[in-house]
């Protein structure tokens, strides 16, 4: 699902989205309101809230690079400096009065605070793929799902739609099947699932994915012990873990062979993809969550570009235009 964004270009990072997919600003504008209408139709307008992945718990962290990744990037949040991040932790669903048992998906997002003044940032969720390969059938699926609800669209019709786009989120509906209760936040392993461009000081380009992988290893709860666990108890679980030992998580990075798709976020890369660790990340302490905090995963440093995943490249105005509801009262 989308959460929200502010425009990257307002932080003195590298631009170019647009540019990657060869669609203009104003299709994407015009997209966005329509994008973002839409899931406000999933489960109402939540004042003050962002539109998915609409609550969240926050904490401070710290990043060590491992130095492994300076070769293929001048990126400053990847060569061997300590950096400091702010982790948002969430669950998928646009509700968020919803239980976390109720929102199978969680997400994580990373934002790097640079060392020379702004930020970047690394969004992941648990699965590996995306359900829509662009925009337009993101907005398909989600339009059929609004209006079968509300009883505006014959179930057979909806099917049918539904079916024309299967073989897109066939691989993403699996995943979600096979999704089980986490025990934490910090037992999760989380997928970047947009391929991104590394940049080195040769100006070689290099097509690339993100894990972050969890040092406690995956860990699981049964339908029936999440099931009788408080509506906010991987919340609870991760405020009281952090005070008695900062879990961590190891960041892959994986490269891309010839032949790798870089524009369809609904495809998985083969398992045999050459990785690297690129350093670990360390929760310190909650926080609350700071005004105004935006997890751009569009806003990219010098050293990393945008790949031409249309649906990575969309995100942009998105959220930015479901922020501009959000900071309105709406």
């Amino acid at each position: 699902m989308f959460s929200e964004t502010e425009n990257h270009q307002a932080n003195g990072l590298s631009g170019g989205a647009n540019e990657a997919s060869g669609t203009s600003d104003s299709l994407y504008v015009t997209a966005a309101e329509e994008a973002v209408d839409e899931l406000e139709h999933v489960s109402g307008v939540h004042p003050g809230y962002r539109r998915a992945h609409a609550r969240g718990f926050c904490c401070r962290a710290s990043f060590l690079p491992s130095g492994k990744a300076a070769p293929y990037t001048t990126a400053a949040h990847l060569q061997e400096r300590e950096i400091k991040a702010i982790v948002r932790f969430s669950g998928s669903s646009t509700d968020p009065a919803l239980a976390d048992l109720l929102s199978p998906a969680k997400g994580m997002a990373v934002q790097f605070l640079l060392p020379e003044g702004g930020h970047t940032n690394m969004v992941g969720v648990t699965v590996p793929v995306f359900f829509a390969r662009t925009p337009e059938s993101f907005m398909e699926m989600l339009t059929t799902l609004n209006r079968t609800k509300a009883g505006k669209m014959p179930k057979a019709e909806a099917l049918r739609r539904f079916a024309r786009h299967f073989g897109e989120s066939r691989q993403s509906l699996l995943a979600l099947k096979r999704l089980k209760p986490p025990a934490s936040y910090a037992t999760n392993l989380y997928y970047c699932i947009h391929v991104y461009i590394l940049v080195d000081s040769e100006g070689r380009r290099r097509p690339v994915k993100f894990e972050w992988i969890p040092d406690l290893g995956v860990q699981t709860l049964s339908i029936h012990d999440a099931a009788a666990m408080p509506d906010d108890y991987l919340e609870r679980e991760l405020e009281l873990r952090m005070l008695a030992h900062p879990p961590s998580f190891k960041l892959n990075i994986v490269f891309g062979e010839e032949g790798d798709p870089t524009n369809d976020p609904t495809k998985r890369w083969p398992s045999d993809r050459k990785r690297i660790d690129a350093g670990r990340l360390v929760l310190l302490e909650p926080i609350a969550e700071p005004p105004g905090l935006i997890m751009d995963p569009t806003a990219v440093p010098d050293g990393i570009a945008l790949s031409d995943d249309p649906i990575l490249n969309f995100r942009r105005d998105t959220y930015a235009e479901s922020l501009k509801r959000r900071s309105g009262g709406h």
